[in-house]
């Protein structure tokens, strides 16, 4: 019986113990659970506090580069005047939906911080003042068309400029570039190919009296950085100054290819040192630059045109950008605005001719002017009306782009979560009102340039009546 009590007891303890060790595990996995727990609730807290700092960046980086942004930009036009000066877009003269730059559209947008539905109208106003600033045309301007009407007036004792009046001796320099890109086809040609048959068809027309020159910059080398120099200092007046004989001028032509950079600027220097002896008093200067980009050989052009305007020799510059860019067009019209001279944009071989057909028309002799003067005016009357008509559909072309990527702008800032639907509404009223300001800037200048062009018409055949009036006379 002792021995059965002392079983049970054991059986008990032993019972116990186990039931004691089980506890314990219990109690030690319930506190290692609980740790295992701590931690992961601490590397989550430990990874949402990393997000949050992460996204608190992103956002400050995006509110910091809206703030860059928006900083400098500009309100849109309200008169003709800041419609003709404004400054172009990124995105000017480019259908914004083009795929080869709708992912950079879209980059750019990004690059703002989204609009409060509260936002102010001063907000709403910055905003599509940005969006306008990357679409925004370089429209036209109207004193390009009045140069052209001068220079078409050529030979003119009346006219106020005597840089216009003829001389008793007539100069004319042509300088091309022959960098690397003038290799580029414009349809079954090249631009090189273009540009010389164009010069050698304007040469062919050129008095016998006139003195012609040729230069050629960039034609030696390659667009490589290891060639710069050795194109840089590819400055060459291959004929003249001398009257035009075909052949010679043909042959030299011919050698001419397409190689390096672009010395602009030091090729308008030496055409400004053997300018020299040719006094703005008995010459009567031309320089026709034709150019496909800007200087890449660390000039600057345009300073070197405002001092060949200044010069003894004065001579009217006329630049003319061949299928250029918008950093080469804004170089080369600068060029032509501080040194008082004409500048226009080609873009094919037709385009091409006709700025060298208005020299053609200038460089008759005096006499025949004078002879068949009541006819020239009205021919001048005629292209005065052609060049209104050329000036007003180019006009109407960069205001249908406007507005058209404008609305499609906003459709992307609203895609994009940078404004709401509502906000989306407001831009397009914006884009209406600014469309309105650009069209009828349109109609004012296309007015201003019918009024001048039938005011000079009027006072040129007065003229001229009273010169055959007095000769007459006599």
């Amino acid at each position: 019986m002792k021995s059965r009590f002392f079983v049970i007891l054991f059986s008990i303890t032993v019972v116990l113990f186990l039931a004691g060790c089980k506890e314990d595990e219990d109690t030690s996995s319930d506190d290692s659970q609980q740790t295992d727990t701590e931690e992961i609730e601490k590397k989550e807290d430990d990874i949402d506090e990393s997000a949050l700092d992460k996204g608190e960046a992103e956002d400050q980086d995006v509110e910091s580069s809206s703030v860059e942004l928006l900083k400098d930009v500009s309100s849109i036009p309200s008169n003709t005047l800041e419609v003709i000066h404004q400054k172009e877009g990124k995105f000017t003269s480019i259908d914004i939906r083009d795929e080869s730059i709708v992912d950079e559209v879209i980059t750019e947008v990004q690059k703002l911080e989204p609009l409060s539905e509260d936002a102010t109208d001063q907000e709403l106003d910055t905003y599509f003042n940005y969006l306008y600033s990357l679409v925004a045309e370089d429209f036209p301007d109207p004193q390009d068309t009045i140069k052209k009407w001068e220079f078409g007036s050529y030979g003119d004792p009346d006219l106020p400029d005597t840089r216009f009046h003829f001389k008793e001796n007539y100069n004319i320099e042509v300088l091309l570039d022959a960098s690397g890109s003038m290799a580029a086809y414009i349809g079954d040609k090249t631009m090189m190919q273009i540009a010389k048959e164009t010069i050698q068809d304007f040469m062919d027309q050129v008095p016998e009296e006139a003195n012609v020159s040729f230069r050629v910059y960039g034609h030696k080398g390659t667009s490589s950085s290891d060639d710069k120099e050795l194109s840089c200092e590819a400055i060459e007046q291959v004929y003249g100054y001398a009257p035009y004989e075909e052949d010679s001028f043909q042959e030299e032509l011919d050698q001419i290819k397409p190689a390096g950079w672009t010395p602009l600027a030091e090729a308008l220097k030496k055409a400004e040192e053997a300018l020299a002896e040719y006094d703005t008093e008995n010459h009567t200067n031309l320089i026709y630059v034709v150019s496909d980009g800007v200087e890449t050989c660390d000039g600057d052009p345009v300073q070197v045109a405002k001092s060949l305007s200044d010069s003894n020799a004065k001579p009217i510059m006329n630049i003319i950008g061949f299928n250029v860019d918008d950093e080469a067009h804004a170089q080369l019209k600068e060029m032509a605005d501080v040194s008082g001279g004409i500048f226009s944009a080609a873009n094919n071989q037709n385009e091409l001719e006709d700025e060298f057909k208005r020299a053609e028309e200038v460089l008759e002799a005096w006499e025949e002017w004078k002879e068949d003067a009541l006819k020239d005016v009205n021919n001048i009357r005629v292209q005065n009306s052609f060049d209104i008509t050329r000036f007003t559909n180019e006009w109407g072309q960069k205001d249908t782009l406007m507005y058209n990527n404008l609305s499609r702008l906003t459709r992307i800032f609203d895609d994009e979560g940078i404004i709401s639907f509502q906000q989306r509404k407001k831009f397009y009223t914006k884009r209406d009102e600014v469309i309105d300001v650009v069209r009828s800037a349109k109609k004012d200048v296309e007015e201003q340039l019918r009024d001048i062009s039938a005011e000079n018409l009027e006072e040129m055949k007065e003229s001229i009546n009273n010169r055959f009036k007095d000769e007459t006379t006599n």
